[in-house]
């Protein structure tokens, strides 16, 4: 039997009895046919790359394309910027009209060293809608197959990629919406497809026959983690990034484990800060203060591209008293010097917390990293019982945003909607 290289290590704390693993996939198994297939775990049926080559290699081979400006939200955002530090070209991603965004990509490129991909599955996102035409002069490969975006691209006579009518956080990653940018910014695709394949091929192994599963099932263990967590009254994973590399990573499992669990009066909230930043902010909370609600996950790597060695001044040490540090520590090994205090402080303190390490970073080890975290948010759904692939009250903030720009509703009649709303849904609400 084939066993897929494990670029990823979990760690986690306190850890879950053998009996628990065991009833949770009975669990599993039993929701499994309430909702729908996970579709995203068949990397290749949805990515024609023969395809997508064909259509990207004008842009490949153009010697004067610099910049990239993708234009979408959700997951259309969240999967290609995890992968956006291997790009060999400038990335710009806008997945709103914020104006300071806007106006700096505006600025920084050309339609002659451009090329915009707007990417929307409905067509009806105005975060895209409404930027579109201020690049009606650049070159434009949409992502896109109904809706307002739909129609837009076909007047500017834009080459148009389809999307699938797929749960967009999930499909992303085996569909056009994150495999067409990536070849066009020089990312080895078939690395990420393949740490996706291998990923799945051990996370979807629940064969309780051979107990040796569970143990390196790590996504089974986590979700099995969280969920206990959860029953215990915990709402919030409070994930620290200690690496860039793996901040706009960590927003994707804030993404689908939020968006993924948070519906019928359920569900984790995902967040997260920087770190070691965040050991100076949020972590006296964690530590010193209210217990129950947050556990932290704490994210690293063993190596990356470009690590700097450290030099100390011997002289301002010895007169400060201080011990000197070892000479040749890397950046990245005081980084992680942190992490693991941190993580011990974390413990010694009753918090429940989890370390996930990168051994490497790569395309490769990114694509199991999203296996990883799908699977982990799929399987914790499964364990909710609720449905993984919607997102119903999304639409409804945008139902309200849409019929406010149509009826050309000033800032006071917006206050005062919402004034109309809360004495409605809030009657009485702090009396005691």
């Amino acid at each position: 039997m084939y066993m897929p290289e494990i670029p990823i290590e979990l760690e986690y704390y306190p850890k879950l009895p053998q009996e628990l693993l065991t009833k949770a996939v009975d669990k599993i198994k039993e929701n499994k046919s309430n909702w729908d297939d996970p579709f995203f775990m068949d990397v290749y049926g949805y990515a024609d790359l023969a395809h997508f080559k064909e259509i990207c290699k004008p842009y490949i081979e153009d010697l004067n394309l610099k910049n990239l400006i993708i234009i979408g939200t959700g997951g259309s955002y969240q999967t290609m910027k995890a992968l956006s530090l291997f790009t060999k070209k400038n990335i710009h991603f806008l997945y709103s009209s914020r104006p300071h965004e806007l106006s700096e990509v505006l600025f920084r490129t050309l339609p002659a060293d451009s090329l915009v991909i707007p990417i929307s599955r409905g067509g009806k996102t105005i975060d895209v809608n409404s930027i579109l035409p201020l690049f009606k002069e650049y070159k434009i490969l949409a992502l896109s197959s109904q809706g307002p975006m739909n129609d837009m691209v076909k007047k500017i006579n834009a080459t148009i990629l389809p999307v699938p009518d797929l749960s967009g956080r999930f499909a992303a990653s085996v569909c056009s919406v994150m495999l067409v940018p990536a070849l066009i910014s020089g990312i080895n695709v078939e690395q990420v497809q393949k740490g996706l394949e291998d990923g799945y091929t051990l996370f979807k192994n629940l064969d309780e026959s051979d107990k040796s599963n569970f143990d390196i099932n790590s996504a089974l263990q986590f979700a099995v983690y969280v969920y206990h967590l959860y029953k215990k009254g915990y709402r919030n994973i409070f994930s620290m990034p200690y690496s860039q590399w793996l901040e706009a990573l960590t927003g994707l499992f804030v993404q689908e484990i939020s968006e993924s669990t948070g519906k019928e009066g359920n569900g984790i909230l995902g967040t997260y800060q920087a770190a070691p930043l965040c050991q100076h902010s949020v972590l006296e909370l964690i530590l010193g203060g209210s217990k129950g609600h947050t556990s932290p996950l704490l994210w690293t790597t063993l190596q990356e591209p470009t690590d700097v060695i450290l030099k100390h001044d011997e002289e301002e040490e010895q007169k400060e008293g201080e011990n000197p540090m070892i000479e040749g520590s890397t950046a990245l090994s005081i980084v992680n010097y942190q992490l693991d205090a941190t993580f011990q402080a974390l413990l010694e303190q009753k918090v429940p917390s989890s370390k996930l390490t990168f051994h490497s970073v790569s395309p490769y080890s990114f694509g199991f990293g999203i296996a990883f975290i799908q699977t982990t948010v799929y399987y914790l759904c499964l364990l909710l019982n609720v449905n993984w692939s919607s997102n119903p009250m999304v639409n409804v903030g945008k139902k309200i945003c849409n019929e406010a720009i149509k009826s050309r509703l000033d800032r006071t009649q917006r206050i005062n909607n919402r004034i109309n709303v809360v004495n409605k849904t809030f009657n009485n609400y702090f009396s005691e």
